[in-house]
């Protein structure tokens, strides 16, 4: 297997520390960033002031669980293509392989 082809994979330990996954506290990128980020602070007043995204989340969830439920099923079913993909590819190289040998 070559380097290009291995993922790294991310604990949930490691998730929540990502500079990535935090969010930036600067006023003016966007109106719709600004009001989450102040309306998950006030929601959550976590104790160092810094909201990051797994909080954003949260909040939507516990607030709009419509809205979270559609982005979560949008991905399970992505998901679940992308791994029946991966599972004939990885058949059809075996059929091919033993093929081959004979």
């Amino acid at each position: 297997m070559s380097d290009s082809s291995t993922e790294k994979t991310v604990q949930e330990s490691d998730f929540h520390s990502q500079p990535l996954l935090a969010v930036a506290n600067k006023s003016g990128e966007s109106e719709l960033k600004d009001f989450l980020i102040e309306f998950t602070g006030t929601r959550l007043n976590p104790e160092n002031e810094e909201v990051k995204v797994h909080m954003i989340a949260e909040v939507l969830a516990a607030e709009f669980p419509e809205f979270t439920f559609a982005f979560a099923e949008e991905n399970f079913l992505r998901g679940y293509k992308l791994g029946l993909e991966d599972a004939y590819k990885t058949l059809a190289r075996e059929t091919e392989e033993t093929e081959s040998e004979e």
